[in-house]
């Protein structure tokens, strides 16, 4: 169950707030419209509720607060705008991740994948899918958690009528299954038809809650839609006919040669047009739109057909036809009634256990005759450290961005080590590194602190973790996860990078220059550290400033900026040193260094030390420290 309490949203400068105190209640087991024209503040609403937007007010979602739900995913399925995954990713590798995200098994992907038809577009990527494709992902997120609640935002929108009907059938489904179901429509036909209640906002105001048969009884009413060149002649007799067989016909002027006319058939308008020789080129049934007042009690105006009257002349503008193919044959007046009766009663709005699925209510049997859910989730799997990692390791490897990274960076450095080599004046180290002096860093150390501001940039820019839920939760967890993945792949990217130079620098020079330098074991862990510095640096910078550009420039700042002012700082005149270092702090600890572990210190300290090291520690300790406090300062709102 959804109870919405006092929504209303800050005001932007002078202008009143897009939604001004809201408050409705959506019920288990049925499926609640919220209904307005475009700009009258749906989705402001909706983010409201699922906290993506500033405010006041509340929404309980079954007696709790989204903030308060320890896995919103698993509560509340959401569909806002488009799936924002990365175009590249195929649909079975977006749904892997969230799996991933939400601790579910990855079994549920297939299951998921059936019953919303993507079986054959499976290996399919995002930035090739239609409208109507997109719009089964998006539900195929929603459902794979297997909510009790689904929120979503004009999900029939941009969907031919197949595809609509469709999507209804599944949140009909889901509702005769006990759940809770929320989509918001400017069409009212559609919320009379698909809806057992309707919800109607104008201007950021609640100005209805009705149940679907009186709002179609209220404000939905027939008419007969037509378009002949002789429509001002036409209109006049069916209103002088009208007169004399006194009965209740309206005649309203369209735009051009339209009319539209309540209270009347198509069979006696035909016959009077026949009857005076007047060409009519369209005659058919339609649902007029009486607009939100029409629901509202007639205090202050002089009659209830004045009222009908001047709301007929400024809202039959916006109908349409029942021959266009977005409308169905029927009435839609009837339908919601038909509607109501196959979901059944209300169903009971029941607490889910902790630990476990959600036990599904058996289905109506007018259910009997919509799509197929997914089966529950029998047993969740319980909180793991590994489904952070795992979900990195989905993200990292869904997309080439990450090889075709490593293959450049390859590439580069195999052939600048060639070029450097061929200049010659160049040291070892540098020359396996491929390292000139003129580049702030090599291309291994960049390419490391690119792939580490992709982690956090990516996520930013396509938030596959936390889908139509704001920005990526800053957890700690996931933070440890991304340091972990990025430190392996700048690992292997230096391990790598040194490997190629060697092999290319022998197959071109010779032996002459693939000597092991005597102090091998030093300019390793330096190499290794400033790759997997960068990497860091690229994660942390990216995290903060929620973007990959600002995570790589923070990466380049580091030499450019940071390095040259540890330099200043060193070269200074210094009156004491640093001697000693291990052996005091041997003694701080009062215990021995197992397999001579003060030499390791010592190598480290020494690392540090160097302007480079310093600088890196530095700055790596900076963002660190940002990072928490951007992450304590978003708990805390």
């Amino acid at each position: 169950m959804i109870q919405a309490i006092g929504l209303t949203s800050n005001p932007c400068k002078e202008l009143p707030p897009a939604v001004d105190d809201v408050s409705f209640e959506a019920r288990p087991g049925r499926v609640t419209a919220l209904l307005g024209v475009p700009g009258a503040g749906k989705t402001t609403t909706l983010r409201l509720m699922l906290e993506l937007q500033r405010g006041r007010g509340i929404t309980y979602f079954r007696g709790r607060p989204l903030h308060r739900i320890a896995h919103p995913l698993r509560e509340v399925g959401v569909l806002l705008s488009e799936v924002p995954g990365h175009p590249a990713r195929t649909i079975r590798g977006q749904l892997g991740m969230v799996c991933a995200a939400v601790g579910v098994p990855i079994r549920r992907v297939d299951e998921v994948i059936e019953v919303v038809g993507l079986v054959s577009l499976r290996d399919e990527r995002l930035g090739t899918l239609s409208r109507g494709m997109d719009r089964r992902l998006g539900l195929a997120c929603a459902l794979l958690s297997d909510p009790h609640t689904l929120v979503l935002d004009d999900p029939a929108g941009g969907l031919s009528v197949a595809e609509g009907r469709w999507l209804h059938g599944i949140l009909r489904a889901h509702a005769a299954h006990g759940g809770t179901v929320l989509f918001s429509t400017d069409d009212p036909k559609e919320a009379a038809r698909t809806a057992d209640r309707v919800i109607t906002l104008e201007g950021g105001r609640l100005v209805a809650d009705q149940e679907a048969a009186d709002f179609a009884r209220t404000r939905l009413r027939p008419r007969v839609a037509v378009r002949s060149p002789h429509a001002a002649r036409l209109g006049d007799l069916l209103a002088k006919e009208a007169r004399a067989a006194q009965r209740s016909v309206e005649v309203v002027r369209e735009d051009g040669n339209r009319l539209s006319v309540y209270g009347s058939t198509c069979a006696d308008i035909g016959e009077t047009a026949f009857r005076h020789g007047i060409l009519v080129h369209r005659l058919a049934d339609e649902t007029g739109d009486m607009g939100p007042h029409a629901m509202l009690p007639a205090e202050g105006f002089a009659s209830a057909t004045v009222v009908t009257s001047a709301l007929l002349t400024s809202a039959s503008a916006t109908s349409t036809s029942t021959d266009d193919p977005s409308t169905d044959d029927a009435p839609a007046i009837d339908e919601p009634a038909t509607a109501v009766a196959a979901t059944g009663a209300h169903t009971p709005d029941e607490p889910v256990p902790a630990t476990g699925a959600r036990t599904r209510p058996a289905a109506s049997p007018g259910a009997r005759d919509l799509p197929q859910l997914p089966p529950p989730i029998a047993v969740r799997q319980a909180p793991s450290p590994l489904r952070p990692l795992r979900y990195e390791l989905r993200r990292a490897t869904g997309v080439g961005t990450g090889y075709l990274t490593a293959i450049t960076v390859l590439v580069t450095s195999a052939l600048l080590s060639v070029l450097l080599a061929r200049i010659g004046h160049t040291p070892q180290p540098r020359l396996l590194a491929a390292w000139p002096r003129e580049c702030p860093l090599p291309p291994a150390a960049l390419g490391a602190g690119l792939l580490g501001a992709l982690a956090f940039g990516d996520e930013f820019r396509h938030p596959a973790l936390a889908a139509d839920r704001g920005t990526v939760p800053r957890r700690l967890g996931l933070l440890a996860a991304k340091l972990l993945v990025a430190s392996v792949t700048a690992l292997a990217l230096a391990v790598l990078t040194v490997g190629c130079d060697l092999e290319m620098l022998y197959l071109v020079y010779g032996r002459e220059l693939v000597g092991v330098p005597a102090d091998w074991l030093s300019l390793s862990a330096s190499w290794i550290g400033l790759t997997v510095g960068c990497a860091w640096a690229g994660v942390l910078a990216a995290g903060i400033f929620r973007s990959t550009t600002a995570g790589l420039a923070a990466v380049l700042a580091v030499p450019v900026v940071v390095v040259p002012l540890v330099q200043k700082t060193l070269a200074g005149p210094s009156v004491r040193k640093a001697a000693g270092f291990s052996e005091r702090l041997r003694e701080l600890l009062l215990m021995q260094w197992p397999f001579g572990g003060a030499r390791y210190i010592a190598a480290g300290a020494r690392l540090v030390a160097q302007p480079v090291g310093g600088a890196l520690m530095l700055s790596l300790t900076a963002l660190l420290c940002a990072y928490l406090l951007t992450t304590l300062r978003s708990r805390v709102r």
